[in-house]
């Protein structure tokens, strides 16, 4: 069963139907949607700031999300919309990850960046605090810069194809 720790008076909220691996961590000020799946080893750690996941989104093997303190000079939250996949090894700090993008294996996003509607962000790209990434887009390197204009075949065959497949290994281990 997995670790779901009360910290600070807040416990976190977990949608119908979402899957959680045994051994992924959830504490705190964390609320995650409907239909959503939480692999092996991932930490969503909710005790300095809010984290919010949307619906019909993954979060892979390994992910780490978190916050900067609400009482820092700059605070972060994390939210991650509707259908997003984040892939094994990334990290999520303070960071908004809108609907319908795909997170690469091994990514980074830090505090305050904004990732627009529709992006993929390459495996082990940085995107750097404060970064706005431009919806329907790329975006790969260190630091991460756009690459190209991602399709709308794109965002069915690669990003909503991802999400709806994880929901269905999920329903393996249920």
């Amino acid at each position: 069963m997995a670790l779901i720790r009360e910290v600070r008076g807040y416990t976190p909220e977990i949608g119908n139907d979402t899957w959680l691996a045994e051994n992924a961590t959830i504490i705190g000020n964390v609320k995650i949607g409907e239909n959503c799946s939480i692999w092996y080893n991932a930490v969503l750690r909710g005790d300095v700031n809010a984290i919010t996941i949307g619906d019909h989104t993954n979060i892979q093997d390994g992910v780490v999300i978190h916050t900067l303190y609400d009482g820092s000079k700059h605070p972060s939250q994390t939210h991650i919309g509707n259908y997003v996949s984040v892939g094994h090894n990334a990290i999520i700090h303070g960071a908004i990850i809108e609907d319908d993008c795909l997170i690469g294996m091994g990514a980074t996003i830090l505090d305050n960046a904004v990732v627009g509607t529709g992006c993929i962000v390459a495996a082990n790209a940085l995107v750097l605090s404060n970064q706005k990434l431009e919806p329907f887009s790329m975006y790969a390197g260190v630091p991460a810069k756009k690459v190209k204009d991602v399709t709308p075949e794109q965002r069915e065959e690669i990003i909503k194809r991802t999400a709806r497949d994880y929901r269905k290994y999920a329903s393996w281990y249920e």
